[in-house]
């Protein structure tokens, strides 16, 4: 009797110990997931309310030097606060009734339509509007500024995935799917994946709302997909509950396999296995067709072969600090692999692309002397990069590290200029030798009436300080005709040619722009020959 009862006993603790753990790794499941959802809908409500107020901070600023009509002088001063604000689409002067007066000479939209319209609850004044603008009707939120005597105010534009998250906290893809309204329920804008449809108890969802603004954030995930995506930690319940031996074999394989899928993990491994390539985008003299230079792009190329973007890692790498290792690590590619080809045409310019980050302190100086110092490039054919899409937080400490990359002989170019946090200021205080008109200017071009403006602007600016210029994201022959006539002598984009990996660019080089080879490297294919004729004919 007592040896049966042992047994049973045996048997209920076997059945809780096996149980346990799946219970366990359930609520696990679901409490992550509960989580994952919530910091989504978090995300998205922190990130529009920021927005919106930097927006309400320019309209003030705006509002508190006196633009109020549609003078030259003052369409100048939208034109200019364009560059500080963010990267909005519109400004423009209104009257009491939100009818457009001006716009800045940069940007016309086209034909619009106001689909939804609240006062902002905290600020009377505060008219948050959601417009469709032009032919592929863009959703935008509007954000108005009225005087209170009922004269003229300030409104801004501001694209509706601004205000969503596009990526998850790690960097990764989102997957969660998130959907913001207005408070009467129209539809502002969506990101991320949609669940599948399933019945709606499949569904975890959290709804968070800015009661300031009208506006509301749900998001949501299906269980089914998230089950299936954590299928390791029920794995690990159920052989948990196999015994201790499994258990700790369980844990030693999740550990493992936590670490596999820690993406910072990953990409130091890459960074080991030097997977992160160089890809080269020609950058051509548009008045002759000449291949003036290159700007290296970087990819992340894994073993299987999969060539991974750089949105999907350059996030991660900034946030992580791995961004300091990956950029030595590609400039030293780049002079192994491109050395003796760029060392022979001294004309030839280089271009990597560098972050805010690099210019808080001068250890980027001695990192790119020591690179290039073994290398066949010259320092002189050197161009480095900074984007204007991350604010410098000390002007004054990166033009001192300008100056000092330019007293080795580098050049330094602000990229993507006109969509970022910069400004003229970059351009007034940073002392630099060449600017990159962003690709929104450049896709402007035929479309919107005034972008001839804007360029025009940029390059009698670049002209003035005695700065090369480089139009990015040409697409179009009509494009590279009106940035000829426009006087833009260098442009890069797909209608020459997309980036390249390492062995084809070299083909193109010898065909652009031929000189004496060494044995090992790959004689010019036709396809290059015949491609560098259609660009001299356009």
């Amino acid at each position: 009797m007592l040896s049966r009862q042992k047994k049973l006993a045996a048997v209920a603790i076997g059945i809780a110990l096996a149980s346990a753990p799946v219970v366990l790794a359930e609520l696990y499941i679901d409490r992550r997931s509960r989580a994952e959802v919530e910091l989504t809908a978090k995300r998205g409500i922190a990130l529009a309310e920021t927005r919106i107020k930097r927006v309400l901070t320019g309209l003030d600023e705006l509002g508190n030097r006196g633009i109020a009509g549609c003078s030259a002088g003052e369409r100048e001063a939208l034109s200019a606060a364009m560059f500080d604000i963010m990267a909005i689409k519109e400004l423009a002067v209104v009257d009491a009734a939100g009818e457009t007066l001006c716009t800045n000479h940069g940007l016309n939209l086209g034909e619009r339509q106001t689909v939804s319209r609240h006062a902002a609850q905290s600020e009377p004044n505060v008219i948050i509007e959601v417009v469709t603008m032009g032919a592929r009707r863009d959703r935008m939120v509007r954000v108005r500024r009225m005087q209170g005597n009922g004269g003229n105010g300030l409104a801004a534009s501001i694209p509706a995935d601004m205000l969503l998250a596009q990526a998850s906290v790690d960097g990764q893809e989102l997957r969660s799917h998130a959907v913001m309204v207005t408070s009467d329920g129209t539809l502002v804008g969506e990101t991320g994946r949609k669940p599948a449809a399933h019945n709606a108890g499949d569904r975890l969802s959290a709804t968070l709302e800015s009661r300031d603004y009208g506006l509301t954030i749900t998001s949501m995930m299906s269980r089914q997909n998230l089950s299936a995506s954590r299928s390791d930690v029920r794995a690990f319940g159920i052989a948990t509950g196999a015994g201790l031996f499994l258990a700790i074999l369980g844990l030693i394989a999740l550990a493992r396999a936590r670490h596999d899928h820690d993406p910072v993990a990953g990409m130091r491994r890459a960074l080991g296995a030097d997977e992160f390539v160089p890809y080269y985008q020609p950058i051509l003299d548009i008045s002759n067709g000449r291949l003036e230079g290159a700007e290296v792009l970087i990819r992340w190329r894994k073993a299987d072969g999969t060539v991974v973007p750089p949105a999907s890692f350059i996030p991660l790498l900034e946030s992580s600090g791995l961004i300091f290792e990956v950029t030595r690590a590609l400039m030293r590619r780049v002079g192994r692999e491109m050395g003796p080809a760029i060392g022979r045409r001294s004309r030839f310019k280089i271009g990597f692309n560098l972050t805010a980050r690099h210019f808080d302190d001068h250890a980027i100086v001695d990192d790119v002397r020591d690179v290039f110092a073994g290398s066949a490039i010259a320092l002189s054919q050197v161009v480095l990069e900074v984007t204007e899409r991350h604010p410098l937080e000390d002007l004054a400490g990166a033009r001192s590290v300008i100056a000092a990359l330019q007293d080795l002989g580098v050049r330094v170019a602000i990229d993507d200029v006109g969509a970022g946090h910069g400004g003229l200021s970059y351009l007034l205080k940073l002392g630099v030798d060449m600017i990159k008109i962003d690709k929104m200017f450049v896709d402007a071009i035929g479309a919107e009436r005034h972008s001839a403006v804007i360029i025009n602007s940029l390059v009698e600016l670049a002209r003035s300080m005695r700065m090369d210029i480089v139009a990015e994201g040409v697409e179009s022959f009509e494009q590279v005709a009106h940035l000829r006539d426009q006087g833009i002598g260098l442009a890069q984009g797909y209608v020459f040619s997309p980036p390249l990996p390492g062995s084809s660019f070299l083909q193109l080089l010898d065909a652009a722009d031929p000189v004496a080879r060494d044995h090992d490297e790959p004689a010019p294919a036709p396809f290059y020959l015949a491609a560098r004729n259609r660009i001299v004919a356009a």
